[in-house]
């Protein structure tokens, strides 16, 4: 298919870190023109785009769709030329770009389904009353009631808050004694959402067994998967993904029982038109899904897929977008794979050194996450706390994960002692 000549554009809200998001931008714009809407003017994007408007973000409008800064900016462009649909690959503007889909008449996840996504409860409510499989879990509001609802569960359980995604403040606790200081920290997470879901955490089975994610594009209420990636864990006990893997032969990819779990788990959410990204525990009772998330998968999962298999997920969300059914082929068979690297302990960056491409077979990038000077937490006191990032590609999976592990080796970085000041838990998340 090719790109569209008419005079219509797709509005894309928000645009992220080049660092992470600059491939999505690229293959949108290749398939529709893009205009889009942020808080700040564009600079790197504006190669893209066929326009671009400023509106404040991080206002209400962020998390109250009703707010009139953000609807008023897609009326805006809506009155200057044709709008043919609205996206986001942000977490934080999933429930405000399917309100504005619906404002303006044109395709989207629903504002219905965008908000049972965002929210954990009304997920983990709706996939329960559907008979899907669920971890069991609680709402509760304080240290007490999670106490409480975790001794009715059964050790361990994991905390998580109702409104974060990548991962933010999830907690795994394995005894009684662990528990306050858990809630503290995802407490505190949850406070960095979205006011609506402040009140709130989510007390959960700890659902064992190796995890998964899988992107997804939704057309009318079809579920097309195009995208799996098996996930590399830090260690607990947060749930911090330092690393994924996409295999274009993964046999996951085509396992019944996976996808039967994902098709039914977009109609009970109500999803219509979209991109989503699923996260799935591979039980010994079958697949249980942890999470359905409205939006690309973070951690650059969907670049991967695009290295192995050839799908490129711009070209599926602009589509999406627009409610065009997206024919997904799969044009190469190769492994692709993602490290993030960590200081050893929280620091102030003062120098790295970064492998060549060249240096290391199958090495695609090696690329700075963190500038000079710049302040990183480790998990508990904060969240994606990485320096830099690698990326490999080769032809199957023990090589791939040589290529990284080489790369690893050859990366280095040097870390300044932070002042005690930048220690204290209010500067943290």
């Amino acid at each position: 298919m090719q790109r569209s000549n008419d005079d219509g554009v797709v509005l894309l809200i928000g645009s992220g870190r080049r660092a992470y998001r600059q491939y999505l931008i690229a293959g949108l714009a290749s398939r529709a023109p893009l205009w889009l809407i942020d808080e700040e003017p564009a600079t790197w994007q504006a190669g893209y785009l066929a326009g671009s408007s400023v509106v404040g973000l991080l206002d209400p409008a962020r998390i109250v769709p009703d707010e009139p800064g953000l609807i008023d900016a897609a009326a805006s462009v809506a009155r200057q030329r044709p709008v043919l649909g609205v996206c986001t690959y942000d977490e934080g503007f999933v429930i405000a770009a399917a309100v504005v889909a619906e404002r303006l008449g044109l395709p989207g996840l629903t504002a219905a389904g965008a908000v049972r996504c965002r929210d954990k409860h009304l997920t983990r409510m709706a996939l329960t009353a559907a008979g899907l499989p669920q971890p069991r879990f609680t709402l509760v509001a304080t240290a007490e009631e999670a106490a409480e609802a975790a001794e009715c569960t059964g050790f361990p359980v994991v905390l998580k808050p109702r409104g974060m995604g990548a991962s933010a403040g999830v907690v795994r606790v394995s005894e009684p004694a662990e528990l306050a200081g858990a809630f503290r920290v995802t407490a505190r997470a949850s406070h960095a959402g979205p006011p609506g879901f402040e009140q709130g955490v989510l007390v959960e089975e700890m659902v064992e067994g190796p995890e998964i994610s899988v992107d997804g594009v939704v057309t009318a209420g079809e579920y097309q998967p195009f995208c799996l990636a098996r996930k590399q864990l830090g260690p607990p006990p947060c749930f911090e993904e330092v690393g994924h893997i996409v295999d274009a032969r993964d046999p996951l990819a085509g396992d019944a029982a996976i996808r039967a779990t994902l098709a039914q788990a977009h109609r009970v959410l109500g999803l219509a038109d979209g991109i989503t990204h699923t996260e799935i525990r591979l039980t010994t009772r079958g697949p249980v899904i942890i999470e359905v998330n409205g939006r690309l998968g973070g951690d650059l999962i969907p670049y991967l897929g695009q290295l192995a298999t050839g799908v490129d997920p711009g070209l599926l969300a602009a589509d999406a977008a627009r409610g065009i059914r997206p024919v997904v082929t799969t044009s190469r068979r190769q492994v692709a794979g993602v490290r993030f690297l960590y200081p050893p302990e929280d620091c102030r960056i003062a120098g790295m050194s970064l492998p060549e491409p060249g240096a290391v077979p199958g090495l695609v990038s090696a690329e700075p996450l963190a500038a000079l000077g710049a302040a990183l937490y480790l998990p508990p006191r904060a969240h994606l706390g990485r320096y830099a990032v690698l990326i490999a590609c080769t032809g199957d999976p023990a090589s791939c994960q040589a290529s990284l592990a080489q790369a690893v080796a050859l990366a280095s970085v040097d870390g300044e002692p932070l002042k005690p000041s930048e220690l204290e838990p209010e500067r943290l998340l």
